[in-house]
């Protein structure tokens, strides 16, 4: 009984012991919570806002928020508009590149006109230079022009007389050289006449001409018959404007003989007389309608002198001189009026021609 009295005491103990420190916990709890209101009440006072204020830093929050979004749109927006600038750059600087070689080009472009256009405008200063030289030229021309229709017209119709017998004299000289390519024959220095020279028809002291030779002075007769009608009057005149036109005529045709002055004088004027007739009487026999060519007075117009050595033309020094000298010279002697009256006669003789000849 006693063991159960003391078991019941012990366990009286223990449940007051228990009851107590069950009470010093809640104490202790109610001790931490007071001191957790105080604190809480503490950290409240100092870091709380009134409403008004939270609501309106809600508000800018969602201010800044909204703006800040609008300019993270605007940043993507210009950063892609920076990157069309750039790309709008990079071919603006490559057009740029492209132009300043296009501007180098046409400036070398330029400086090869510039200096193209240099060189015209010299070429057309020179052209300038050269108009103004022509112009002076010109007239002096027009004076000269002016002082020739000043000029006498007997002096104007024998200067025409003498240009007209030295073309009758090279188209002869050309006929017989076409003809005789190796004969020695040419004008005179005064345009007056052919002069076969050396052994061109005689041999050295002869007066009788070889067969080849006689076949040159025969087609010398035959050219010279072609020749003579235009210039001449008579039955045999072929007068025309066209191959006349300044209205000339033939005085004379003369085959003259010269030598040089080796041997006598006797013996070279026989010899100088031999040859110019044996030249014309072979020239006759071969073309004997030749004698009816008549010069203004009616006489033939072809017709015969002989010099002997008096009448050199190069020095009888040289064997050479002398070869020139040894010649038959055919000389042509136009007639020369001495005044306009002469020339309106022939004119009107001539004319007269032309129209019996229509």
């Amino acid at each position: 009984m006693r063991a159960q009295a003391r078991n019941g005491a012990q366990e009286e103990e223990e449940e007051s012991a228990f009851v107590s420190m069950t009470d010093m916990t809640v104490g202790f709890l109610f001790i931490i919570m007071i001191l957790l209101a105080f604190f809480a009440s503490q950290v409240r006072t100092t870091d709380t806002v009134p409403r008004s204020q939270f609501d309106q830093m809600v508000d800018d929050r969602n201010h800044w928020r909204a703006l800040a979004e609008e300019r993270e749109l605007l940043i993507d927006q210009l950063e892609r508009e920076k990157s069309n600038l750039s790309k709008q750059l990079d071919e603006t600087e490559r057009k740029l590149r492209k132009a300043e070689q296009e501007i180098d080009a046409n400036k070398k472009l330029i400086a090869n006109l510039e200096r193209q256009l240099a060189e015209l405008n010299q070429e057309i200063k020179n052209k300038d230079d050269l108009i103004a030289k022509l112009r002076i030229e010109i007239a002096e021309l027009k004076a000269k022009i002016t002082q020739l229709d000043q000029i006498d017209p007997l002096e104007a119709y024998l200067a025409q007389v003498a240009r007209t017998r030295q073309g009758i004299l090279i188209r002869l000289r050309d006929a017989i050289k076409t003809d005789f390519p190796d004969l020695q024959v040419e004008l005179s220095e005064e345009s007056d006449a052919l002069r076969f020279q050396g052994e061109g028809l005689f041999a050295t002291g002869q007066s009788v001409l070889t067969r080849q030779k006689q076949a040159i002075v025969s087609r010398l007769a035959t050219r010279l018959d072609e020749i003579l009608p235009c210039y001449t009057v008579g039955q045999r005149s072929a007068f025309s404007t066209q191959c006349n036109p300044e209205f000339v005529l033939i005085e004379s045709v003369q085959i003259e003989g010269h030598t040089d002055n080796v041997g006598s004088d006797a013996t070279n004027r026989n010899l100088s007389t031999a040859r110019a007739n044996q030249t014309f009487f072979t020239m006759t026999r071969s073309a004997p309608e030749i004698m009816e060519h008549r010069n203004f007075k009616t006489q033939p117009v072809l017709s015969v002198a002989a010099y002997g050595p008096d009448r050199p033309v190069a020095t009888n020094d040289t064997a050479e001189g002398r070869a020139t000298n040894r010649r038959i010279d055919l000389r042509f002697i136009m007639v020369t009026p001495q005044d306009t009256d002469g020339i309106r006669r022939i004119r009107q003789a001539l004319s007269e021609l032309a129209v019996d000849a229509e």
